[in-house]
């Protein structure tokens, strides 16, 4: 998936790369959700081919339909039995007319006439045209018809608008989509995402979904959500984060999705802290067309380099990363943002002149970062697809170091996406100039935390920890980062 057409990749806790939305889910429920909650066309097709070749049929005609419609309703059962969930929540992609999902709303319609006790929750667009001041609800209405076509009549239908849903709207919607008018639920946009659950509730849209399943209703809890709300919304401190990245720009337009976990985490740790962020996107790209515009990052409170491959726009990375580090600006390096801060400390502090990375520079003199040895065969085999060392691995922490200090214990499980690593050859040269490796595979053999503990937060890791941070308990490390910017 390109992050500039559909986000970043979310990885799961056993490794899948997977569309972004199961990162927001993860963050909403607080529960970790596993790659067998992503079903694609691609997984579909492949298993039920393979059945084919391996005879599974016993010589029956395979047929797109019931075959395909079949393997999805499998995987579906296959994921709930697996996480003892008694409540399954399916989210078809895409919207009602598209032709990659017309089976997948085949085998939703299959599920209800199977006899499972199901709700369909149709979440449709209500535009405002404001030359004419008016909210239209004819685009929802012929989706709504669409849906109708594929076989499914929807029990309720969520109104995605600028504005809340009115009266006059929602009463034309249940005329003409054979909708009850409490079944229409108002789906504004707001200025945090995360009070969304509290206008759901207020609608009593959950109370309304058990009733139509048959189930009891349930005391509704959301006292700690509320309160992280709260935070968010009363926070009396501002802080100004500068995300020097070079996955934004989609045509005309700047994609805030490449990087949507690490605005996430930086939402949650600012709240948590008592602040509102600000968020300033830098295209690295800028620093290597005009080095001076690097100026700019003074008046930042503090950087994040989050994760990225290839070679465009790094050397205005690694730019950003030695300005933070001479000016003492809170840093935060992020997987890729780890490797080019050694890259810089390598160049700059320990005299490696040409030191690089071998991803970018295969001839670079001093190849600090370098392949993971168990990636070189892989890639020489040209073997790419879901081949990176993934998912939530172990990560020992070394005491008395920030790290070690913002964790509060000697091990974690932290998520990694990534082919390269920090030479070990070179550990010991970055050590005795002062760059701190305080985190490390349990066996001490790959570097995953890097720091330099003279300044007021300098401080990157090869994982990902803005894929474990919670609305409610955000991770440690952007707390730390968040709290060094604050005093900045």
């Amino acid at each position: 998936m390109r992050p500039t057409e559909h986000g970043e990749v979310w990885v799961t806790e056993d490794g899948g790369e997977i569309d972004q939305d199961l990162g927001h889910y993860e963050r909403f429920l607080g529960v970790t959700i596993g790659r067998d909650h992503n079903i694609t066309t691609g997984q579909v097709y492949r298993e039920v081919i393979e059945k084919e070749r391996r005879g599974e049929f016993l010589g029956k005609t395979v047929e797109v339909i019931p075959h395909i419609p079949d393997e999805i309703k499998r995987r579906i059962k296959n994921a709930a039995e697996k996480t003892k969930a008694d409540f399954v929540l399916v989210e078809i992609g895409g919207v009602v007319g598209d032709y990659q999902n017309i089976l997948f709303l085949e085998a939703a319609r299959q599920i209800r006439f199977d006899g499972e006790k199901t709700v369909f929750v149709h979440v449709g667009f209500l535009p405002v045209l404001h030359h004419l001041g008016e909210m239209k609800s004819k685009p929802l209405q012929h989706s709504v018809r669409a849906l109708m076509q594929a076989g499914i009549i929807p029990d309720f239908i969520v109104c995605r608008s600028e504005y809340p849903a009115d009266d006059v709207r929602k009463d034309k919607i249940s005329m003409f989509c054979n909708v009850k008018e409490d079944g229409i639920i108002s789906n504004p946009d707001m200025e945090n995402v995360y009070e969304l659950p509290l206008l759901f509730d207020e609608q009593k849209f959950g109370e309304k979904v058990l009733e139509k399943l048959g189930l009891e209703p349930k005391n509704t809890d959301m006292k700690e959500w509320k309160d992280a709300v709260a935070r968010m919304k009363n926070a009396s401190k501002n802080v100004k984060i500068g995300i020097v990245g070079k996955y934004f720009d989609i045509g005309s337009f700047k994609l805030a999705d490449s990087y949507i976990s690490v605005i996430e985490a930086v939402k949650h740790a600012s709240a948590w802290c008592g602040a509102r962020p600000e968020i300033i996107w830098i295209d690295s790209k800028e620093f290597e067309k005009n080095p001076a515009k690097l100026s700019e990052l003074r008046n930042m409170d503090g950087i994040i380099v989050p994760g990225g491959f290839g070679s465009s726009g790094v050397e205005g990375k690694i730019a950003a990363v030695k300005y933070a580090r001479e000016n003492n600006i809170p840093f935060f390096g992020l997987c890729y943002g780890l490797q080019l801060a050694v890259i810089e400390f390598a160049r700059n502090v320990c005299g490696l002149k040409g030191a690089n990375s071998t991803e970018i520079d295969e001839r670079t003199p001093y190849p600090v970062i370098d392949i993971l040895p168990g990636q070189r065969k892989i890639i020489e085999g040209k073997n790419y697809g879901a081949t990176m060392r993934l998912g939530g691995q172990a990560v020992s922490i070394k005491p008395d170091t920030v790290a070690g200090n913002l964790y509060g214990k000697d091990s974690v499980t932290e998520r990694f996406r990534h082919r390269y690593e920090i030479s070990p050859q070179y550990v010991e040269t970055l050590e005795k100039n002062g760059f701190i490796l305080s985190g490390s595979t349990p066996d001490n053999r790959i570097k995953q935390i890097g720091e330099l503990p003279k300044l007021k937060f300098f401080l990157g890791t090869q994982f990902h920890p803005e894929f474990t941070s919670r609305v409610t308990d955000p991770n440690p490390l952007f707390v730390g980062f968040i709290k060094a910017c604050l005093e900045k």
